[in-house]
């Protein structure tokens, strides 16, 4: 691995940040924009705080608008930029990989392995 491949993996991560973005931005391309309940409820393993913190990680990074509506109450909507729907590709390659490698490929790899 280059010196340059280091650094490119290191960007990726400060732009994507907190270890819930990959989540928050699956759920979004997937059902589209959400209002924050929405969103919380879906990803329901983070805690609010946390959905918080990546939410705003992720609107900083320009992956993530978040658009306010004057209703009573205020409405407040989370939907992907051009650059966070560009991710899918990305999103997309790790799926694979976890399919082929994660879970039970893994369970029966070390079986396999240890026979």
């Amino acid at each position: 691995m280059s010196e340059n491949t280091g650094s490119s993996i290191c960007e990726v991560l400060q732009i994507l940040g907190a270890k819930w973005a990959f989540l928050v931005l699956d759920e979004l391309l997937k059902k589209g924009p959400q209002r924050f309940k929405q969103l919380q409820r879906n990803v329901a393993v983070i805690k609010t705080q946390s959905l918080t913190d990546t939410l705003r990680h992720l609107e900083q990074s320009g992956l993530v608008r978040r658009e306010v509506f004057p209703t009573v109450p205020v409405t407040v909507e989370y939907s992907l930029t051009e650059k966070g729907s560009d991710f899918q590709t990305a999103l997309k390659e790790m799926e694979k990989w976890v399919l082929k490698w994660g879970g039970r490929q893994a369970e029966a790899d070390k079986a396999s392995q240890s026979s």
